[in-house]
């Protein structure tokens, strides 16, 4: 019989917690997220034409910083996520079709628990950036959806991380 998975964030009581990780090995664990950013097509056609680059500067770099802050901060985003020592962030933007953006975050740690919040803050944020830079030309901007592609390292591998 396949054990049944239960919320780690709540304790017997059923009340929120953090989870302890004392008792974990520290290993290498990475984790890879993605969240795509959709715009009208003609706002898209206008940031080809500008190379993503809007009146409060280049739209890629900015949402690369703010994506690699909010990693490094997630812990203070989110309550119960542990303050992690971070190797490395790689976001990548680019295109994705005609009219979309895709934000990939990917972030290693070797540590006790995982990255997979990390990653999906990072990307989320920078998605969130993309938003903040583009919407004086519209506010029918989309984003998501924000997803976890994969993670390794910790008890379960799951998907793709590169």
């Amino acid at each position: 019989m396949a054990k049944r998975s239960t919320l780690t964030h709540l304790d017997d009581q059923g009340r929120p917690a953090m989870v302890d990780v004392s008792g974990k090995a520290v290993t290498a664990r990475q984790a890879l997220a993605e969240c795509r950013v959709r715009f009208p097509a003609e706002v898209a056609a206008q940031l080809r034409r500008s190379g993503l680059r809007s009146a409060k500067g280049g739209i890629v770099d900015t949402a690369v910083i703010a994506g690699t802050m909010a990693v490094k901060r997630t812990h203070e985003l989110i309550p119960f996520c542990h303050p992690l020592p971070i190797d490395g962030v790689r976001i990548a933007i680019d295109w994705h079709g005609e009219r979309e953006l895709r934000i990939e975050c990917a972030v290693r740690t070797t540590h006790r628990t995982g990255v997979e919040m990390e990653a999906l803050t990072g990307a989320t944020v920078a998605a969130l950036t993309v938003y903040d830079m583009c919407k004086a030309l519209s506010h029918a901007i989309v984003l998501g959806p924000a997803k976890l592609a994969g993670k390794r390292g910790g008890k379960r591998d799951f998907g793709q991380v590169g």
